[in-house]
Parts: C-alpha cells; sequence; structure tokens
C-alpha cells in the first residue's frame, strides 16, 4: 500500500462479482489496518469458493459474506513483510445483504472489509462484549471513511 499500512493484494477470483475497485477496498483496508506492516491479501470469490472455504474452515455450510484467515506468527526475514492474512468476501452475498437490509452495496462492501480486517487484528464477536468492542471500532473506521453506523435499527 504505502508506507505506511500493510502490502495488499486484490484477487477478483469471481466473475461478473460487482465488487469494487482496488483503490476502494485499499482505502478500507488503510482505514482499518494503518497502523500495521505486513502483506494483506483480499479474495473475492463466488458463493461456491465461499461455501467450500467455510466448510472446510469453520464447519458451516453454505456460502458467508466474509471469512478471515490470520497469519499467526511466521518466520519471514526482517527485509520481508509479514503475513497477516487473508480476508475472502463472497460478492454474492455481499450484494444480496446490501439488498435485504436497504443499505448502499459500497457502504456494505467498505464495513465488510472493515470487518474482516478487524478479524485479523485480533477482533472478534463470539460474545456479547467482544462484539460490542468490534462493531463500536467499525462504526469509528466506517465515520472516516464518510460511512454511516451499520447497525443502526437493529438494536
Amino acid at each position: 500500500m504505502t508506507e505506511s499500512g500493510p502490502e495488499l493484494s486484490v484477487q477478483y477470483a469471481a466473475i461478473e462479482s460487482g465488487a469494487p475497485s482496488r483503490d476502494f477496498i485499499e482505502a478500507c483496508v488503510r482505514s482499518a489496518l494503518a497502523d500495521l506492516d505486513g502483506e494483506l491479501v483480499v479474495r473475492i470469490v463466488d458463493e461456491s469458493e465461499s461455501a467450500m472455504l467455510n466448510e472446510r474452515y469453520r464447519g458451516k455450510s453454505g456460502a458467508t459474506n466474509v471469512l478471515a484467515f490470520p497469519a499467526g506468527e511466521t518466520l519471514a526475514p526482517d527485509s520481508e513483510p509479514k503475513p497477516l492474512g487473508d480476508i475472502v468476501i463472497c460478492a454474492a452475498v455481499v450484494a444480496r445483504e446490501a439488498e435485504e437490509q436497504g443499505k448502499v452495496p459500497e457502504a456494505h462492501w467498505a464495513h465488510i472489509v472493515i470487518h474482516g480486517c478487524l478479524h485479523l487484528g485480533g477482533y472478534d464477536h463470539l460474545a456479547d462484549l467482544t462484539a460490542q468492542q468490534m462493531e463500536a471500532r467499525e462504526r469509528v473506521l466506517l465515520a472516516r471513511l464518510g460511512i454511516g453506523d451499520p447497525y443502526h435499527g437493529e438494536r
């Protein structure tokens, strides 16, 4: 990306995905992970790839909007960027969710990218307290991009 923030690779593996540009995804990643250096891959996939990964790594059937795979501890030489992990986003699920929830597609994409980045940064939503912390962080990061509260009206 730049001198501050991760190096980003975006892979568009879904045909006719409707996914935003690399620049848009990079802005979302920079918002979420500006203080981290390393390498990050964001892969945009179709429902079949998402479903396969969701089953394989989470034991859940069907496609999901985002999967995050933190790299964990690695032994990268000091001269090379440290891998941060991979984020896999299912374009069809994101599009469907945006429509069903009455959200602007770009705003929902930003939320999903940031959500995946936060998982790589150690956030989770397994318990109420950690979910509230993650959601609060998402609100702040999305606001920096000029995007409103994605949870408005849900509680």
